[in-house]
């Protein structure tokens, strides 16, 4: 992967302010070497020659000096800076607006910790080395140049000798650089794994107090934290060794210049001004070469996370919209699954085997079967979440594949057992389901799903924040919400996973309620393991082995003795061993 191309697409776009920067250099750059440059005059006018209108001038000369050198050095500062912002901000935009249109398995198969890792850490990496680094590699190569041509103007002998080392230090430089970078990727590997661990004991926090495992986790933390301090300590010592190798070799070259030139000056084939001149441009010298050297490392750096957030960048969805894709019309007939055969992995065996099925529009279908059959499986097919490998999905007759995503999606409402709510306001979770809604089109909704006495209740009303994941609301609140940003979204394929499971009576009662508003008038599946919650559907699908074992009415299933009757005397006995009222059984 050839990096600096793709990065320099980044920076590409503001090339204006790049050139302004550059162009401030050049007198940042003069400022320095004319410094070194009046070392000669000082010497041999005011101090050897006693040049008194000399004298008075220079202290005109070294504020002048220092006055453009300010100015334009905060001019390059800030216009370079300015431009590492725009590209670590136009790059984590891109990164971030990239990953929200992968597929769903690529969520499966990445923690959220390490995609968080490569957005915020990798991309911060990659800003120190823009905005920091390409600032002061500029202006000390520009520098390095000027103070460059002071010394062989000065003595090219001299000059020559001094430069005599720059091949070896740019040697170890490149060498230490490599060396560093593949270092940095470990070091970033290291802390996706453990922003992956934090992101996990974070959410975990309630599990991990119920079984009084602060110390295990704890412990667990230091070791991964342990493994990243050892892998960043070794990029420092190899960060860290630059300077000193720098700072040798350059001694090694300035003394020769001492050596040669002193013995010049002492044999008079050169003034002590010349001398002087020539040896604060080259002490003037070796600091820039030292800091492009410490850029080079930085840049190394910026390059191991460059390659882990460009890896993101090029990994494809797997769900693929075609160029040519339609906008499906709203659902007219029916649903069909024709053949349909799905599996996760390829060396995994198929979750779902030849399902054929036909909804009409309208039907409320149910889903039942024990853990691990494949219904919500099936389900996510439809959205396309996953794509079958064999078989397809239709929708009045035009395959699901043809249709854009955002026109299939459109018209497929989800509410399911795990509610995802987002850290804002209850007004604004609720027009998460249709974002041009009106204030009282949100209010509707919740008075539909049930959930506007609460919301009134508290303490804000609809501005009130809900905490994180919901985590302010009661179950029943949350669904209820869940429910309200549904109906606001009306769409006319409603999915329900598991939509009453874990709410005491009062709550289930509720969300029952509001789930026949939403279900009015609507095509539904709903998958369900509490067959009390389905009786009276249209059709149920009995489902085992990723296959539809049995479709028929509740009375029709139980007289077959096939799955749904075992299940449904399964959960009699349990509700029978549990004191409960069997009423719903009958």
């Amino acid at each position: 992967m050839n990096l600096y191309p793709r990065l320099l697409q980044f920076i590409k776009p503001y090339w204006r302010q790049i050139a302004l920067a550059i162009f401030c250099s050049f007198f940042v750059s003069a400022a320095i070497a004319l410094s070194a440059w009046i070392v000669k005059p000082v010497l041999d006018g005011v101090f050897m020659n006693r040049d008194a209108r000399l004298l008075r001038l220079l202290p005109l000369a070294i504020i002048g000096i220092y006055l453009v050198k300010g100015a334009f050095s905060y001019a390059h500062a800030y216009l370079i800076r300015s431009v590492g912002q725009k590209v670590i901000r136009d790059m984590r935009n891109l990164l971030y607006a990239h990953i929200q249109h992968l597929s769903l398995k690529f969520f499966n198969d990445n923690p959220t910790g390490a995609l968080m890792s490569r957005i915020i850490n990798d991309i911060a990496m990659i800003q120190h080395s823009v905005s920091n680094v390409i600032s002061s590699l500029f202006l000390e190569i520009i520098t390095m140049i000027g103070l460059a041509g002071v010394a062989f103007i000065r003595d090219w002998k001299l000059a020559l000798i001094a430069f005599m080392v720059m091949p070896l230090i740019g040697f170890y430089t490149n060498k230490l650089g490599k060396k560093l970078k593949n270092i940095s990727r470990r070091t970033q590997e290291k802390m996706a794994t453990l922003n992956a661990y934090l992101q996990e004991t974070f959410v975990g926090a309630r599990i991990i107090k119920a079984f009084c495992r602060e110390d295990y986790v704890t412990e667990k933390f230091r070791v991964q934290n342990q493994k990243y301090y050892r892998t960043t300590m070794k990029g420092v010592r190899a960060d860290e060794l630059t300077s000193p190798l720098v700072e040798l070799f350059a001694s090694i070259g300035i003394g020769g210049v001492v050596l040669y030139g002193g013995y010049q000056v002492v044999l008079g084939h050169t003034t002590p001004g010349t001398f002087f001149s020539f040896m604060a441009a080259m002490m003037m010298m070796y600091s820039p070469v030292r800091k492009i050297s410490k850029a080079n490392n930085a840049i190394q750096q910026a390059l191991a996370a460059a390659s882990r957030v460009f890896d993101l960048l090029d990994t494809e969805s797997e769900i693929k919209e075609k160029e040519a894709a339609i906008n499906l019309p709203e659902i007219a007939r029916n649903i069909v699954f024709e053949t349909v055969t799905f599996q996760y992995n390829s060396g995994g065996g198929p979750v779902l085997k030849n399902i054929n099925l036909k909804v009409e529009k309208g039907m409320k279908i149910a889903l039942v079967g024990m853990s691990g059959v494949g219904k919500s499986t099936l389900m996510d097919l439809l959205p396309r979440f996953y794509d079958p490998q064999e078989g397809r999905i239709l929708i009045d007759g035009i395959d699901i594949r043809e249709a854009s995503l955002a026109s299939l999606r459109a018209q497929i409402g989800v509410v399911s057992q795990e509610i995802i709510l987002f850290n804002d306001t209850l007004r604004n979770n609720i027009r998460f389901g249709r974002l041009d809604a009106t204030d009282e089109e949100v209010e509707a909704a919740a008075k539909a799903a049930y959930a506007y006495d609460f919301i009134i209740q508290s303490a804000q009303g609809y501005d009130t924040l809900i905490g994180d994941r919901g985590v302010r609301l009661s179950g029943g609140e949350r669904q209820r919400i869940a429910i309200a940003r549904a109906l606001l979204k009306n769409p006319p394929i409603l999915i329900l996973d598991e939509a009453t499971s874990s709410l005491d009576t009062e709550s289930e009662y509720m969300v029952q309620k509001a789930l026949e508003n939403l279900m009015r008038d609507r095509t539904t599946f709903i998958i369900a393991h509490r067959l009390s919650t389905v009786r009276d559907v249209d059709k149920i699908i009995a489902m085992e082995g990723g296959r539809i074992r049995e479709i028929g009415t509740h009375a029709e299933l139980l007289n077959s003795n096939g799955v749904y009757s075992r299940l449904y005397e399964m959960q009699y006995r349990l509700q029978q061993g549990n004191g409960e009222e069997r009423s719903w059984l009958e």
